[in-house]
């Protein structure tokens, strides 16, 4: 099951190797970050240290890792360190590095895996801003016979085959049907490449950081002994060896399958640059850094079509941020004019909360008889009400304010709310918060239709003031 609120960690926390392509050392320091704050790397080795953004659209080299860029500042081989955040469930962190490449440490993400979880999760008063793929979405490239899909499914799972035609490799297949085994499963399997992409690698001036200590080498044909003396010297190695035909230095596999879990550890960290979690079931059939990268654009644009909306997300099934009781304990208001039910997001910008419209609410007795409508009032009042939860989550100790209208500006209501109906609210920040005074927007939907809308001003005033 899916953790269903924001998490970061709970203390910075550092860890120091060399980069499997620059061969330098770069120190990976995790931080502690805001909801709604995402996955953030910060180079701090160069000047104003430039904040890059984990996001596909700022890649720009896929090669052999993946790297992005942003404001002429670029950080390479990142995606083992997303694949562990994700794996972890971890949405917000900032992630300082002095260095242009992440850690390769051993190949792997069990070591970004263990330091996180030294670091400790906590918990966020913000909902996880999930992507549930609604329609099937495929990828294809029909050259290097490479298909991804994500398809409809209430929980995360990915399944990944590999076939290199190779009769050490032979074709393999690898897969999660919950995002907690990733820890256990997937995040101790290491990065791969053939003996004949090693030559082509080191002549392309890469790999300065190889080692059989972070890479699997895979041998599928007889090498010579002059060859392996050329590799030892490439590796800064006194000796190699290799079986027949096998693994180089006949390193021992962790899982028999452990190339393909590998494939599928690359997948989970490449498609986090989509920028939310993701509901869906991914099939990848020999998936590589390119088309995990171009599937993220392709999830990151359905995403933006969902969301040219506007339409705060509720899924009823799902805990609230804050239910009637938590409610209850910041706004002073009570029955009958206690109007909301439940919020489902607040985070330093924006709040959202719900209101269930029943025939039983008193204002229907007298309220138009035999043809009830919410008065329109009282969809600003309830709008206010989570405004207010938003204002008094400011402060440390709401239960020492009251909360004032100042004013109300541009009201619009677009349609009649009746009993049965489900108000979904949201209200946005206009400008920083001054003196306790705050002016928000508001939007009220009913399904996706937009029922009322408007700006509003209300001051917090401590009550002993």
């Amino acid at each position: 099951m899916l953790n269903h609120k924001q998490q970061t960690i709970k203390k910075s926390v550092t860890l120091s190797g060399v980069g499997l392509h620059t061969g330098i050392v770069t120190n990976m320091t995790f931080l502690p970050a805001k909801p709604n704050h995402g996955i953030k790397f910060q180079r701090i080795d160069l000047p104003g240290s430039p904040i890059i953004d984990a996001d596909c659209d700022n890649v720009v080299d896929v090669s052999r890792g993946t790297t992005i860029e942003q404001s002429g500042a670029r950080i390479s081989t990142i995606e083992h360190t997303l694949a562990a955040l994700t794996g972890l469930e971890i949405d917000n962190v900032l992630i300082q590095v002095d260095g242009p490449e992440a850690p390769i440490m051993d190949g792997s993400s069990i070591q970004f895996v263990n330091v996180l979880k030294e670091a400790g999760t906590e918990e966020q008063n913000a909902l996880r801003d999930f992507f549930e793929v609604q329609d099937s979405i495929f990828y294809r490239e029909v050259d290097r016979n490479v298909e991804i899909a994500a398809l409809p499914l209430d929980d995360y799972r990915v399944t990944v085959m590999i076939d290199y035609n190779s009769p050490v490799l032979g074709s393999q297949h690898a897969s999660i049907t919950n995002i907690r085994q990733f820890e256990k499963e997937i995040a101790s399997c290491r990065t791969f490449c053939f003996l004949h992409e090693l030559e082509m690698l080191y002549k392309n001036n890469l790999i300065k950081g190889g080692d059989l200590n972070n890479a699997i080498v895979i041998v599928d044909r007889v090498v010579q002994e002059h060859e392996l003396d050329n590799i030892a010297q490439m590796l800064n190695k006194p000796k190699v060896e290799v079986k027949k035909e096998g693994i180089l230095n006949n390193v021992e596999l962790r899982y028999n399958n452990e190339p393909a879990r590998h494939k599928l550890l690359d997948i989970i960290g490449d498609l986090a640059l989509a920028g939310r979690p993701l509901k869906a079931q991914i099939l990848a059939a020999r998936p590589g850094h390119a088309a995990n990268v171009a599937f993220a654009k392709k999830l990151k644009k359905a995403m933006q079509e969902a969301d040219k909306k506007g339409i705060p997300r509720y899924n009823p099934s799902l805990p609230p941020v804050l239910d009637i009781n938590q409610i209850s304990n910041i706004l002073r208001h009570r029955y009958p004019f206690l109007l909301i039910d439940k919020i489902i997001h607040l985070d330093h910008q924006s709040v959202a909360g719900v209101k269930n419209v029943t025939m039983n609410e008193p204002f229907f007795q007298g309220h138009f008889p035999g043809n009830p409508v919410m008065p329109a009032v009282l969809q600003v009042e309830t709008m206010a009400q989570i405004g207010g939860i938003f204002v008094l989550n400011t402060v440390p100790d709401p239960e020492n304010y009251w909360t004032y209208f100042l004013g109300i500006e541009s009201f619009r209501f677009r349609k009649m709310v009746l009993p049965g109906d489900t108000l979904v609210i949201q209200c946005n920040l206009l400008v920083p918060i001054k003196r306790g005074i705050a002016k928000m927007s508001g939007r009220a939907y009913v399904g996706s239709s937009l029922v009322c809308e408007g700006t509003m001003t209300a001051s917090i005033v401590r009550k002993d003031a």
